[in-house]
């Protein structure tokens, strides 16, 4: 059993050989981690072509979702995109915060940061900040944020709780998130769970449904909605690195679901700091 540190690291180097990777190749795996699958494009992916302020050079395709798009961004806002890669949803969420607005992304990978802080240049972006940092203990205070987004990030974290206390903590009374997250009905093989590209590819490293809910209810969040649910079938190509014949025909044939799952919820706009709440 490796400790949490150990995961950490684990993310840490393969997202740093994601970021040389080209988009196609991260969309034909799990979250750009482990084997390319011949059998489907876009395992996890939605396309964000349609959405304003999408730039194809920040996309590296390691979504699994479009929280973005559903995160009821207001001009003037101020946005954190927790694990913002190369900074496609921060300059997503540009577009809908405008001139006035700020939009901070939040990366513990050095290649990340500096590839998002290159494109946020290209474009003469000076509302658009990227902070390295690790989401389990955010550089950013309390209480000032509108708005917090993340694809496909917390389902690499091993502290989830921790992450969503951390929300909790710098969003505004009021404030609320969009997360685009991998979770799981069902109890994977331990011959999935136990491998490192698949923890860094998002699968391993999901926690069941309703626990995931669970704990956002726990942290204090309310008004609790999932956005929307669609399900993950991952290829038999890329399954076969881990499972033998045996174990792929019983996996296949369990009822055992991943899910990529867009969550909303809101921070209480009673709750600030001297109440108890915060």
């Amino acid at each position: 059993m490796k400790t949490d540190q150990q995961l950490k690291e684990i993310v840490k180097q393969k997202y740093s050989e994601i970021a040389l990777q080209d988009a196609t190749t991260n969309k034909s795996s799990c979250c750009g981690a482990g084997e390319c699958s011949t059998e489907v494009y876009n395992i996890m992916s939605d396309s964000y072509e349609t959405l304003e302020g999408y730039n194809p050079d920040a996309d590296l395709g390691l979504g699994c979702g479009l929280p973005t798009e559903y995160a009821i961004i207001k001009e003037g806002n101020t946005v954190v995109d927790l694990g913002s890669g190369a900074g496609n949803d921060c300059f997503v969420a540009r577009a809908y915060t405008g001139d006035k607005g700020k939009v901070i992304g939040v990366d513990f990978t050095p290649i990340m940061i500096e590839k998002a802080r290159i494109n946020a240049e290209k474009r003469g972006f000076n509302n658009v900040e990227f902070r390295m940092g690790d989401i389990e203990k955010l550089p950013i205070t309390a209480n000032v944020v509108d708005v917090v987004i993340s694809n496909c990030v917390l389902n690499l974290v091993p502290n989830k709780k921790a992450v969503f206390e951390e929300m909790f903590r710098v969003l505004k009374p009021g404030g609320h998130f969009s997360v685009s997250d991998v979770v799981l009905i069902g109890d994977l093989p331990l011959e999935l769970t136990q491998e490192a590209e698949m923890y860094a590819g998002c699968v391993a490293g999901a926690i069941q449904k309703d626990t995931y809910l669970e704990l956002i209810r726990k942290t204090g969040f309310i008004d609790i909605k999932i956005q929307k649910q669609k399900s993950i079938l991952l290829p038999d190509d890329i399954l076969k690195n881990y499972l033998n014949e045996e174990l792929l025909m019983k996996f296949k044939t369990s009822n055992i679901g991943i899910f990529s799952l867009t969550v909303f919820a809101q921070k209480p706009s009673n709750c600030s700091p001297g109440n108890g709440c915060c």
